[in-house]
């Protein structure tokens, strides 16, 4: 089974989500073809209801341990998480990832200039 496929499953299992998007975002970051590595998850269940974002967190983290934790599986996890009552009051609105800003080990790495340390003024 494909990782998306399982962290839906589980995250609809345990939260009785009302809305569920799991996003593969993998071909935004340096990895091979067809990873599922970079995820983003929104979700709206009422087990968020009264609860702070640091605990949700932890419940989603705790419950796709096996993903993050084995070699070559999830790697980043954007988690959007509301209760019914917050999801509305966003607009429904879910926020924009941000483009990858780093880059791989195996991109090659600008040359250095030769110049180090030279503020350019005078003493």
């Amino acid at each position: 089974m494909k990782i998306q496929n399982t962290i839906e499953a589980k995250l609809n299992e345990a939260f009785d989500a009302k809305v569920l998007q799991v996003e593969n975002e993998s071909h935004k970051h340096s990895v091979p073809p067809n990873s599922e590595t970079h995820f983003k998850v929104t979700m709206v269940s009422p087990a968020f209801a009264g609860q702070m974002k640091v605990k949700r967190h932890q419940a989603i983290y705790k419950l796709l341990a096996e993903e993050l934790e084995r070699v070559g599986g999830v790697h980043a996890l954007a988690l959007h998480l509301y209760a019914p009552d917050e999801w509305e009051a966003s607009g429904q609105v879910v926020p924009a990832s941000p483009n990858c800003l780093g880059g791989s080990k195996a991109d090659p790495q600008p040359a250095a200039s030769g110049v180090q340390g030279h503020s350019g003024g005078h003493s």
